[in-house]
Parts: C-alpha cells; sequence; structure tokens
C-alpha cells in the first residue's frame, strides 16, 4: 500500500488543488468532507492530514468542526486558513473576525525556526475575515503578516501546524516547498505514487473485479475514455468489447479520427454505432443543460445495452471517470460543496442500467491520467487531445440542439481551432510541444443580434471563443491571444458560417466560471 495524506474538505474552492498539490510530490492524497465517518478516512493508513479553507466562520452556528478523532490519530496535522481556524477552536484556542481583512496577496515573516517554514520574508496568498487572537496551549508562532501577529504556528511536539495562507495557490510561491516539507520531512512519506506504480496496481484491481468476464467500453476518443480502455486491454486483452457511438454531436471528421486512432493504437477492433438521428429527435425542444446531459447518458446506456446483446452481455462498463468528475458532481452531506454540474461519467447515468462499472481513472487528476497514457505507450496525439465533454457540442451549442446549429458550431470551431493551431497556440498531431492553451473552443449562444451584411440588416446569432490556460483543470484562467488571430477569427466564422453575425471572447476565469459554458 502506498503512504498517503487525507485531506479534509471544509468546503474550499482550493481543496481539490490541495490534493493535486500533494500528488505532484508523488504521495496519494484523497478528500474527505469534514463529517466523513472516520474509519473510512482511516483505512487508507495516512500518514498526516491537511486540513483545507473553507468559507465559514468557526463560531457561526452549524459551522464544520475538525473530528476529535483527527486529533486523537496522533498524526501530523497541517491546517490552511480555515482548517487552521478549526484546529485552533478544537484545541480551546481564540478565533475571531480581524478588523482588518486579509485578501491577495500579502508579506509574511517568519521568525522561528522550525520544520515547516523557511525563515525570513515571503510573498502568500491571504483569503480570510478571521484570524487567530490566542493560539492553543503547546503551539508557538512561526510567522506573523501585517494583519495577523500568528499568520503561522505550530505545536512542534505533536507535528502540529497551521497557516492562515493558501500554500497550494500558484501565488504563494513557496508554497509546494512548504507542502514538500510537510508532505515528505513531518510526515515521512515516500514518493511512491508513480504512473508505473498506477497502471500496476489498476490491472491488478481490473483483473480482480472482472473475473474471466467480458467488459465492454465506450470509445469516445477521449483522453479519459482511451487511458481507461488502454489500461483494461493490458488488464484482460481481447476480452474487451470497444463500443464507438457516433451521437451526430461529435467535431468536424472526429468520427473518422476516432475509429483510426483507436484500432491503430490500441490494435482492438472497434464497434461502430451511428446514433445521430436518435439523438437528435431526444434532444429536440430540451434547452436545460441537465437535462440534456441525462438524456444523452440515457441514451448512451441503451445504445450499449444493445450492443452488449450482440456481444454477448458482458457484465461490466468501463467509464473513464476521473477524480473532479467524481468531486464536482457530489453534494457532501454537511451542503458546504456544491454540485457545480451533472458530468456525463457520473451523474448523468440512469439508474437503471445493467451494468456494472469498472472506473479505473476515478482516482486521478487529468494529468495524472495523460502521464498514465504515455507510460502506457498511446501517442501525443491521442494522450493530448483536446478535452471534450461526454456529451459533445450538445453542451456547447446552448439552447435547443438541432442539426442545423449543431453544424453551424462545428463549423465555428474548426476555423477557430484550425486558426489556433496554425498560430502555434494549440499542438497539432506532427508536434510534441506542450503549447500555452490547456483548452479551447467555440461555443453557439442562443442570442440573435442584430448586424448589417451587404447592405442587408441580419439578425443571427452567436459565437462565443473560450481559450484558458491551466494546469490541472480545477483553476483555470482566461488566455489573452493577439488581437489580430481572435480579428482573423471573427473575420473567418462571419463569413463562412451561415447564421453568424457576431463573434465575442470569453474573459471569465475559473472561479467564477466554470471552464465549459454548460
Amino acid at each position: 500500500m502506498t503512504d498517503s495524506i487525507v485531506i479534509i474538505d471544509f468546503g474550499s474552492q482550493y481543496t481539490q488543488l490541495i490534493a493535486r498539490r500533494v500528488r505532484e510530490l508523488q504521495v496519494y492524497s484523497e478528500i474527505f468532507p469534514w463529517d466523513a465517518d472516520f474509519s473510512g478516512m482511516s483505512a487508507l493508513r495516512p500518514k498526516g492530514w491537511i486540513l483545507s479553507g473553507g468559507p465559514n466562520s468557526v463560531y457561526d452556528d452549524n459551522a464544520p468542526q475538525l473530528q476529535p478523532a483527527i486529533l486523537e490519530s496522533g498524526l501530523p496535522i497541517l491546517g490552511v486558513c480555515y482548517g487552521m481556524q478549526a484546529l485552533t477552536y478544537a484545541l480551546h484556542g481564540e478565533v475571531a473576525g480581524s478588523e482588518k481583512r486579509e485578501y491577495g496577496s500579502a508579506q509574511i515573516e517568519v521568525d522561528a525556526e522550525n520544520p515547516l517554514l523557511p525563515q525570513g520574508s515571503q510573498s502568500v496568498w491571504m483569503s480570510h475575515g478571521d484570524r487567530i487572537e490566542s493560539m492553543p496551549p503547546g503551539f508557538q508562532a512561526l510567522a506573523r503578516s501585517a494583519s495577523s501577529p500568528y499568520a503561522a504556528m505550530g505545536n512542534l511536539s505533536r507535528k502540529w501546524f497551521g497557516v492562515q495562507f493558501h500554500p497550494e495557490v500558484h501565488h504563494t510561491p513557496g508554497g509546494r516547498e512548504i507542502l514538500r516539507r510537510f508532505v515528505h520531512e513531518i510526515c515521512g512519506c515516500a514518493s511512491d505514487w508513480t504512473p508505473q506504480g498506477i497502471i500496476e496496481s489498476s490491472v491488478q484491481q481490473i483483473r480482480s473485479k472482472a473475473g474471466s468476464e467480458r467488459v465492454i467500453v465506450a470509445a469516445s476518443g477521449g483522453v479519459d475514455s482511451s487511458v481507461a480502455a488502454a489500461l483494461v486491454h493490458r488488464a484482460i486483452g481481447d476480452r474487451l468489447v470497444a463500443v464507438f457511438v457516433d451521437t451526430g454531436l461529435l467535431r468536424k471528421n472526429e468520427a473518422m479520427q476516432v475509429e483510426t486512432a483507436f484500432t491503430r493504437n490500441l490494435g482492438h477492433s472497434l464497434v461502430v454505432v451511428n446514433a445521430g438521428d436518435e439523438m437528435f429527435s431526444a434532444l429536440k425542444g430540451v434547452t436545460d443543460p441537465e437535462k440534456k446531459r441525462r438524456i444523452i447518458g440515457e441514451k448512451f446506456i441503451r445504445i450499449f445495452e444493445n450492443e452488449a446483446k450482440k456481444a454477448g452481455n458482458p457484465r461490466f462498463l468501463v467509464q473513464g471517470t476521473i477524480y473532479p468528475d467524481v468531486v464536482e458532481s457530489s453534494s457532501h452531506s454537511n451542503s458546504q460543496s456544491q454540485t457545480i454540474k451533472t458530468h456525463h461519467n457520473v451523474g448523468g447515468l440512469p439508474g437503471t442500467m445493467q451494468f456494472e462499472l469498472i472506473e479505473p481513472l476515478r482516482l486521478l487528476f487529468k494529468d495524472e491520467v495523460r502521464l498514465v497514457g504515455e507510460t502506457l505507450g498511446l501517442p501525443h496525439e491521442m494522450v493530448w487531445r483536446q478535452p471534450f465533454p461526454g456529451p459533445g457540442l450538445a453542451v456547447r451549442c446552448l439552447g435547443e440542439v438541432t442539426p442545423e446549429r449543431v453544424e453551424r458550431l462545428r463549423a465555428a470551431d474548426e476555423i477557430y481551432t484550425s486558426e489556433l493551431i496554425a498560430a502555434g497556440w494549440l499542438h497539432s498531431q506532427e508536434t510534441r510541444d506542450h503549447l500555452p492553451l490547456a483548452q479551447a473552443f467555440a461555443v453557439l449562444l442562443p442570442v440573435h443580434s442584430v448586424g448589417v451584411m451587404g447592405d442587408r440588416r441580419t439578425y443571427q446569432e452567436t459565437v462565443a471563443l473560450r481559450a484558458v490556460t491551466s494546469e490541472d483543470f480545477m483553476t483555470a484562467d482566461w488566455a489573452p491571444l493577439p488581437h489580430d488571430l481572435l480579428a482573423r477569427v471573427s473575420s473567418r466564422i462571419i463569413n463562412e458560417v451561415a447564421g453568424v453575425n457576431r463573434v465575442v471572447y470569453d474573459i471569465t476565469s475559473k472561479p467564477p466560471a466554470t471552464i465549459e459554458w454548460e
């Protein structure tokens, strides 16, 4: 069993980022809500706890609290922001609202020699309205800021620490070193969470679960489904039945590319089902994005059930569910974390489906999936393929999904993507360079506006362009694309795509927005 760190989630938007940073240190981490059953958390046999931030004040009614069993475990603890305050409150220190709140960049001075923080001045990212007024017994001040006399504290004998800032974000330059010290030096975790180790463990688990049964997989050609299929294929070989459903909601030439890439790179036959007419019929008149996802999920499963009958009714269905899908689709019992959207691979599945799931990527972040894919020998163009939602263009075509509107969106998206590749902002299949954009796509809006074309009044739809930079897809910044590139894309879309007379560029980061519009 690999060493692990358990992240206690108090509702912070950065909780997943903490887990990701720990995994970058090649140490497994897993997130649990603050009120999760302790036996489930302790079953991982963690070597330490990290307490996340959160939106509450510890003295609020029904505020999340630190479980006594975590303190009784005797393991090292690192409290971050609200986590520091929850640790203080549980140990009978004093937390109160600060007269001067701290949001954004701040300077701290680390005065005391300690195993967690390098001494001296350093820049950190603050996001709090409360502060520690008096530390719990046994703690000493480690750092201070202009507004917080206890910007960091520690009980060195018990290896319990608290920091009022966020070491997990990029805006804290020394944050990764702080986490490294906690995870490796204070908790004593080994660096044993590696792609090769993940593959070996996954293959073993797949074989154990599948036994001698046949397994069916949804081969979309996306990174997640491709890596999941490759893992299952390595585990059970030809007992894997691969089905590709052409929903009519894919990008230009994608169906052909998927079929070619899957059969060539995985060396496996592929069953292709053309389901475009069926999908459009089911989506007629539907505008709500959650309904779109559930309808498409339902159709997918019914198609798989039909193909499964032809293949002798495999017992198991492989899905490329990844860890952010699981976390974003779950509302914890304390209601501190809200459902962002129903992911096609999680909440979009009908409860009556006739398969048991095999989800080999369920505990992996996107960049971990890519590393596993490269280690498996999948080609660069497949592993670094642009992320694409399970429901396809249906959730980038806001409003009603019709063949005409999807074709309009498909054409605009192809123009945008091709111009980004030509300008060097996206990788092509001929290069292995990791270029600036993490994701870029077009969105068709059900918004009509007045325009003029050839001295005639037009009243047509709007295309929104989205391009983001991101390391882990938990947070993302909009990309400052050159004005001449945007102008060229806009001109081509308006001139070449019938029914569009306006193009806009989305400059919203995640958070507060999600990367996808629906």
